[in-house]
């Protein structure tokens, strides 16, 4: 038995989308987003992609808007689909939150064979992935690059996809690149989720009141109604699946169980949503552990994700082939 997104082999198309003020948005019909933001001097570029080969289609889209280089990556978190195409930057400048390269450190080889054992179509020209991706800046809570007058603030916003989740925003646009911390139109991957915080990292995004917002997967969000839409889709999915999770262990089910209930009320209402096949086994398994009182992840190996994958789904078929 192999994961739905082994059979999801169509390329996607890639936009992308000029939010004004030299703010871009990179995405690819639910495949990893990534966001840019061109300075008086140099590039940030937000989320690298999945390894280098890939990166280069994000430098070329750069290339049509400035001749300026990137000076800096920030990784939203530490997952390998983010961040192993950081090399192909040509910058020295990595950054990320301090948890994040703690999680890196702490299961980054681990993570790296499990997501492209899952999904092998995004991570294109994996032989040009020179090994773990290593931050050589790390901050805790927040800290700012200036761009002459201009700020971009990186953030980390508080636990929800990872324990490490970061933000960049741009307070005087009023744009925020949010990394996974919130999805649009695509379904949320909880396997190293927080579920007990992320509607407070979501209201902590609400408090910046950004007025554009680049999600993690989805199209880039230019009204502040998309923006409303995609925090509360979000916020709803992630609820949602944490209470049928806390009521499973509240009656003294087992995962089997909350699997086949969850797959059953939860397709009703997100089942349209793109990788939602591919991601429940992983979000159930999570949602289960965090509600029996496992509050960190436990780390998913390439032999975990089988062991998973064979048990859930040997009770409950996939309805379609997706990609996480």
């Amino acid at each position: 038995m192999s994961f739905a997104s082994t059979n999801d082999l169509a390329e996607k198309k890639v936009s992308f989308d000029d939010l004004g003020g030299g703010l871009y948005a990179y995405t690819a019909e639910g495949d990893p987003n990534s966001g840019v933001i061109v300075g008086p001097e140099g590039v940030i570029v937000v989320d690298a992609q999945a390894t280098p080969v890939m990166a280069e289609d994000v430098k070329a889209r750069i290339a049509t808007v400035t001749d300026l280089k990137v000076q800096h990556v920030v990784l939203t978190h530490y997952h390998a689909v983010r961040v192993l195409g950081a090399s192909g930057y040509g910058t020295s400048s990595v950054i990320a939150s301090h948890p994040t390269r703690v999680l890196i450190n702490e299961r980054g080889a681990q993570d790296m064979e499990s997501e492209i054992g899952r999904f092998p179509r995004l991570f294109r020209g994996r032989e040009s992935i020179p090994g773990l991706t290593w931050p050589s800046v790390t901050f805790r809570r927040q800290m700012t690059l200036w761009m002459d007058r201009r700020q971009a603030r990186i953030i980390q916003i508080g636990r929800a996809h990872t324990a490490g989740d970061t933000v960049v925003w741009m307070p005087r646009e009023k744009v925020l690149f949010a990394g996974d911390t919130v999805e649009f139109g695509a379904t949320p991957y909880c396997g190293d989720a927080h579920f007990a915080d992320w509607p407070a990292t979501l209201a902590a995004i609400r408090k910046l009141g950004p007025e554009k917002l680049v999600p993690g997967r989805g199209a880039a969000l230019t009204t502040k109604d998309d923006v409303a839409q995609a925090l509360h889709e979000t916020e709803s999915f992630v609820t949602d699946l944490f209470s049928l999770a806390k009521l499973a262990v509240e009656k003294g089910w087992g995962l089997d169980d909350l699997y086949l209930q969850a797959m059953d009320e939860m397709r009703a209402k997100y089942g349209h949503w793109v990788i939602f096949d591919h991601c429940m086994p992983f979000n159930v398994s999570r949602a289960f552990d965090e509600a029996s009182g496992i509050v960190r992840p436990r780390i998913w190996t390439a032999e975990r994700d089988l062991e998973m994958w064979r048990s859930l789904e040997g009770s409950a078929p996939l309805k379609s082939a997706e990609a996480f």
